[in-house]
């Protein structure tokens, strides 16, 4: 199968593409069970990776290796959930200076209470919506669990995927796909982990001093090898990637996209060869393929800091935080008797 690189292509048709040809496609080999394809069943992309049936392309590099190709393991679309659409980005993000899609697992409900209960209160504003982003458990219990939650707060995009480290890839196209669909007049449109702290009016004092497009802000990393030990879970060997760096990226706790860019990485992503590193992927591989510029941010530290009211303020993210340590977090950024200098 082929897909037109066309970045004029919506994301609705691109579906409706993918899917009749895979309609197609397996009823032509209807003999065959066990090439029913990604429409009836979720896999990890470390299974898939291990399927020698699975159709290769070569990626350029320094030694050409055999990468599978997103769109053959992507299945697109989302569940047809609780999700209040409306609320989180109305009339197509027409008002919406900021989205804020939160990366989160099903085993995390506590992380995202905490946030609820915190910062996404600022997601009751009519220009910032807010939302997390999952995929699905291989346990019953746990997908029920979700469900019940997701019926509650109407706040949970999830995606045709397993739920898993090797799968964050995915869970990030997902992401763009959700906001290509249902957001794409969103100004801005933040990805971020449910783990961080965000200083939401921080952050939109400085959208409200950028003036560029099609850019990505973060915490830029320069000159970062693969982790070729293959006991990290961060191992990336050379058959999967074989330059001896990755092209500039920023990295995955939180980095901040133009809304001009997201249809443009959602279609790239598709037809771009599979690295289970998501921020390599979508910010390096993918944006540099695009000509995206990725800007550094100090503020965007993607890192933990003292759990001081001027330090918290001075802060757009702060990384590794614990649920418990949200509360306290937020108390001390709206604590205004506590007064900064400069």
């Amino acid at each position: 199968m082929t897909i037109s690189n066309n970045l004029n292509v919506k994301a609705k048709d691109l579906i409706s593409l993918i899917r009749s040809r895979r309609v197609d496609k397996n009823t032509k080999q209807n003999s065959n069970k066990g090439q029913n394809g990604f429409t009836k069943r979720l896999t990890d992309s470390k299974s898939i990776l291990a399927k020698k049936s699975m159709g290769l392309l070569s990626i350029e590099t320094d030694v050409p290796v055999r990468m599978p190709i997103v769109r053959t393991i992507y299945q697109p679309g989302h569940l047809n959930n609780e999700i209040d659409v409306e609320r989180i980005c109305s009339r197509g993000g027409l008002f919406t200076k900021l989205l804020v899609l939160i990366t989160s697992a099903p085993r995390n409900e506590a992380a995202r209470m905490s946030i609820r209960q915190t910062w996404m209160h600022y997601g009751s504003r009519r220009d910032v919506g807010i939302a997390f982003v999952l995929g699905q458990s291989t346990n019953r219990v746990a997908n029920k669990a979700i469900d019940l939650e997701d019926f509650m707060y109407r706040d949970m995009i999830r995606g045709h995927f397993i739920d898993s480290y090797n799968n964050l890839t995915l869970k990030t196209i997902s992401l763009l796909e959700w906001a290509d669909l249902h957001c794409p007049k969103a100004n801005y449109v933040l990805k971020t982990d449910d783990d961080m702290f965000i200083n939401v009016p921080k952050l939109i004092t400085f959208i409200n001093t950028l003036k560029a497009n099609r850019t990505i802000y973060g915490r830029r990393a320069e000159h970062w090898k693969p982790i070729r030990n293959k006991w990290s879970k961060y191992h990336i060997p050379v058959s999967q990637y074989g330059r001896a760096t990755f092209p500039y990226f920023t990295t995955g706790p939180a980095y901040l996209l133009t809304g001009d860019i997201v249809h443009a990485l959602y279609i790239r992503s598709l037809n771009t060869p599979f690295i289970k590193l998501e921020d390599v992927f979508t910010t390096g591989i993918v944006a540099e393929s695009l000509n995206i510029p990725r800007i550094n941010v100090r503020e965007i530290a993607n890192t933990r800091t003292k759990f001081e009211a001027c330090h918290i303020r001075n802060r757009i993210t702060i990384h590794m935080v614990r649920s418990n340590e949200q509360f306290d977090l937020w108390k001390k950024l709206l604590d205004h008797t506590i007064k900064c200098i400069g």
